[in-house]
């Protein structure tokens, strides 16, 4: 059975912008990191997802999101993706998204229902 390859969405310059962000979780703008996705997005061993799949998350959050032991997969996954969805939101909103990039699907989704991004604690 043949799988696909992956392509990629590389950007230096999309990883500043999104760390240049407040912290999409918590609201912090220390130590704001672009956080990849753990969970899909072409994430492969030894391979990151591709740059498109971030969230701008501060250290603490990066951290709980990936390794803490206080929330479950199932929380970890919709924190990551409410801070995804809140990234790319604010982004596109300033007019910021570097125009070479796709956006997500899941954002496209979203975004075409004009739907509003929650605040943390997000359900």
């Amino acid at each position: 059975m043949k799988f696909p390859k992956t392509q990629y969405v590389r950007s230096k310059k999309l990883l500043k912008l999104v760390a240049s962000l407040d912290c999409q979780w918590c609201g912090s703008g220390q130590q704001v990191q672009a956080a990849h996705n753990n969970w899909g997005g072409g994430k492969g061993r030894g391979i990151k997802a591709s740059d498109n799949e971030i969230a701008a998350l501060c250290f603490w959050c990066h951290y709980e999101i990936d390794q803490g032991k206080e929330l479950s997969k199932e929380e970890r996954k919709n924190r990551w993706e409410q801070a995804h969805l809140k990234t790319l939101q604010s982004l596109a909103t300033a007019g910021l998204w570097p125009e070479e990039i796709p956006f997500t699907d899941q954002y496209l989704r979203i975004a075409g229902k004009g739907a509003s991004f929650c605040e943390p604690p997000c359900g």
